[in-house]
């Protein structure tokens, strides 16, 4: 084989190797979009480097693997629900404090379920994994409650709030999707 030949050969093998990572990097982000919805957007604006923002995605899927989610029992679903009626009972009449209510009932599901309650945003970036279509529905509920608590927050606001914090509960119960199936 003569040099140019060989020069040719290693241009041809660089270009397929550059054209097979691109693939990759583009299937890679499709998925990343499938999977987390708005939430891929939400973390690319904030980081303003979509690989950083992909990096961090894809830690996220990887911690949230390791945890042992799981669902609930029909039992604890159950009382749950239950608890969620006199929580949302209870907002006719001191919404502030059903917000309140709201906020530790979902945590309490979370950890039921097996998802780590400690620091929020981590709580909100594992739920980003298994529920991307209300992460956002939860940071405004949580956005809300904080208002709240300084006296910002009117009843309207935590109208909303509630309505956001029902639908992670949904979600997190797997109610909606039990519901469908029966």
């Amino acid at each position: 084989m003569d040099t140019s030949t060989a020069i040719i050969l290693a241009i041809v093998v660089i270009i397929l190797v550059g054209v097979v990572a691109w693939i990759m990097m583009q299937r890679r982000t499709q998925e990343l979009r499938t999977r987390f919805g708005p939430e891929y957007d939400r973390v690319i604006s904030e980081r303003g480097d979509a690989r950083q923002a992909e990096s961090e995605l894809a830690a996220r899927q990887k911690r949230v693997e390791r945890l042992d989610i799981h669902p609930l029992e029909q039992t604890e679903r159950e009382q749950f629900i239950e608890a969620w009626r006199t929580t949302q009972s209870h907002f006719v009449d001191a919404p502030a404090e059903a917000i309140k209510d709201a906020d530790r009932l979902v945590t309490e599901v979370m950890q039921a379920r097996g998802y780590p309650v400690g620091d929020f945003e981590q709580r909100a970036a594992d739920i980003s994994v298994d529920h991307p279509s209300v992460v956002e529905n939860y940071r405004a509920a949580r956005a809300i409650a904080l208002a709240n608590e300084r006296g910002e927050a009117g009843t309207e606001d935590l109208r909303q709030a509630i309505v956001h914090y029902r639908a992670l509960f949904e979600d997190l119960l797997e109610t909606r999707e039990r519901e469908v199936a029966q």
